[in-house]
């Protein structure tokens, strides 16, 4: 029995939904990702990035192409969200990271880039329904997830709306793939974000506070 057949063999079944191991083991680990994120700890990415390479397998057994994708591009992002805080260009003086709101602009970048992404990618799976059986919400999720990421390794509080609306679609389309563990795990993630978002938020507040304090000193 090779590793990724292990991964994908069923670990439970609760209330009638067969949960796969894969789907277990890698969203347990993404919460602790999110847990560390909300911590600003800079274990977060690697916790992240083994979560993605477990959650390949699950998607890629629930024949969600957008799904694989997103954990690969999880992968990626991981490794470049561990390298730009690592160099610590928003060290705050407590030693951790520094988080801030977004400019305008930088919103305005986000949210077009989430959208064009958003029509390209699901574009592409309604063209190739072998890649996805429910191409755009599964699109949503691929590209939402990168840019919550890309948000979160530098710093902006608005990666935890973006995290927000990817679980108002990744909850259904879960239960619905038949990653029941993925369904409940989102559910937990909702309870987490707006944890998270509170404490980045008044976080954010105090730095600019802080900022404001030295620049009239």
């Amino acid at each position: 029995m090779t590793a990724v057949t292990w991964l994908n063999g069923e670990a439970f079944t609760l209330f009638g939904q067969h949960v796969i191991w894969s789907d277990m083991i890698g969203n347990t680990i993404g919460l602790a990702a999110l847990a560390l994120g909300w911590r600003r700890s800079i274990w977060t990415w690697p916790a992240q990035f083994l979560s993605g390479v477990i959650l390949v397998a699950a998607y890629a057994s629930a024949h969600l192409s957008g799904g694989v994708g997103k954990q690969l591009l999880v992968i990626v992002v991981a490794l470049w969200g561990w390298r730009s805080w690592r160099r610590g260009r928003r060290q705050a003086q407590d030693g951790s990271i520094a988080v801030r709101f977004a400019s305008w602009r930088e919103r305005g970048v986000l949210l077009a880039g989430t959208a064009a992404g958003t029509a390209a990618v699901g574009g592409l799976f309604a063209l190739v329904p072998q890649l996805s059986w429910n191409p755009w919400p599964d699109a949503y999720i691929f590209v939402g997830t990168l840019a919550a990421m890309v948000a979160q390794a530098r710093g902006l509080v608005e990666f935890w709306f973006a995290w927000l609306l990817v679980d108002l679609v990744g909850v259904p389309l879960a239960f619905g793939s038949g990653l029941a563990f993925s369904g409940l795990v989102y559910v937990v993630y909702f309870a987490l974000v707006m944890w998270g978002l509170r404490d980045w938020w008044l976080r954010s507040r105090t730095g600019a506070a802080t900022a404001l304090e030295g620049a009239a000193a």
